[in-house]
Formats: C-alpha cells, structure tokens, sequence
C-alpha cells in the first residue's frame, strides 16, 4: 500500500473551506466564551453567596462531562424543550458555552492572583469597584492568565472537531467525508491532522508574540 499523494493535493482546496469554518467557528466561540467567562468570574467574585453558589453549580456541570454530550444535549435535546438550532447556531452556542466554563475558571483565579495589596491601594486612593476592575484587576490579571488562555483557545481549536457530529461542514466533517468517497482513511487523517497542526502552531506563534508584547509593555 502506498499514500495517494495526488488525492491530498486534490482534496486540500477542499478541507481548506473546511477550516474557513473551523476557524470562524472557533475565534467566535472562543471569544464569546471569554466574555461570558469574565462576567461569571466577576460575578463570582464580588456577587453574594447565592451567585456564587448558583453560578459554581454550572461551570462544574459543564467542566465535568464532555463536550460531545452536551452538544447532542443542546442540538437533539434542545426540541423536547422548545429550543431548536440549526446545526451552525448549536456549534456556535456549544462551543461558547462550553469554552466559557472553563474561561470563568481561569479568569477567577487570574482575579485571584492578583495581590490583595494593589486593590487595598487603589481603596486608598478612592477608586470605585468599577475603577479598580478596569484599571488595577484587569490589566495585571490579562498578564497573569494569557499563557492559559491561549492554552485554553487551542484546546477549543481542538474540541471544534466534534460539530462534525451535528453536521456542521467544518475541517472534519469535510475531510473523513473525503477519505470515505474514495476509501482513503489514512490520507484523509493525515490531511486532517496536518492542518489542524498547521493552525496550532500559528495560534501559539501569535500568543508568544502577543506574550512578548505585553511584557515589554509591563517593563515599561
């Protein structure tokens, strides 16, 4: 047996569509998912014990099962209570759903990170609790969390892969349906698995560069 070389080539302009997709699937999920992880962070932090407690139930529901279970949740139970999506919509809310469970998570302990300190002065120096979110807790908390959130976008890069089951024409879908039109499993996966490297590794040079940026910036 030997690689079709040929049904790489011709299959990349293909999954290439395939990962337009993917990609947009993703940087809007993901970052819906930090937004929505922010303001359950924050409401985590400063809202009452009720808040909390009813907001901690959730992310744990959600960061303990699996993403492929709550998007056949979301898509195939979503009818039993009135709510139906179209395949791009339930990938859309899944992805942000689930990514922002796991955001609220690292953005609390970024919150948390931060030294008691900085917050205690700028109490000191009569700022608001508004003013102190926007100008101490989030510029030193975006530099505390960016190494784990681009951690957590890539794996969200990763997890998109599972809409193929919900139909979504993304990279996987578009490509093992290739592989199985011309009986060519391993070329297909090859296929697959190299651009989603490809994607990776530009994702994590962009992060190192925007890691770089900001710690110019804090030196400064």
């Amino acid at each position: 047996m030997t690689l079709d070389l040929d049904l790489i080539l011709h299959s990349i302009p293909a999954a290439l569509r395939g990962a337009g997709i993917t990609v947009m699937m993703w940087i809007g999920g993901g970052l819906v998912a930090f937004a929505i992880g922010f303001l359950v962070a924050l409401a985590r932090r400063y809202g009452g014990g009720w808040v909390r407690w009813g907001l901690a139930g959730p992310v744990e529901v959600l960061r303990g099962t699996p993403f492929l279970i709550q998007l056949f949740l979301l898509y195939y139970g979503g009818p039993f209570i009135g709510l139906r999506l179209e395949p791009y919509e339930a990938g859309f809310l899944g992805t942000a759903i689930y990514g922002a469970a796991y955001f609220s998570e690292i953005i609390r302990a970024g919150l948390e990170a931060v030294p008691r300190g900085h917050v205690e002065a700028a109490t000191v120096l009569g700022l608001t609790r508004t003013q102190t979110v926007a100008r101490i807790l989030v510029p030193e908390m975006t530099l505390l969390i960016l190494p784990s959130s681009i951690n957590m976008m890539i794996i969200l890069l990763k997890e998109t892969a599972v809409l193929s089951i919900i139909t979504v024409p993304e990279l996987t879908l578009v490509v093992t349906a290739i592989g199985s039109a011309h009986f060519a499993f391993v070329e297909a996966l090859l296929l697959l698995a190299l651009i989603y490297w490809g994607i990776v590794e530009a994702a994590s040079a962009l992060g190192r560069g925007l890691e770089a940026g900001l710690a110019r910036y804090r030196m400064v």
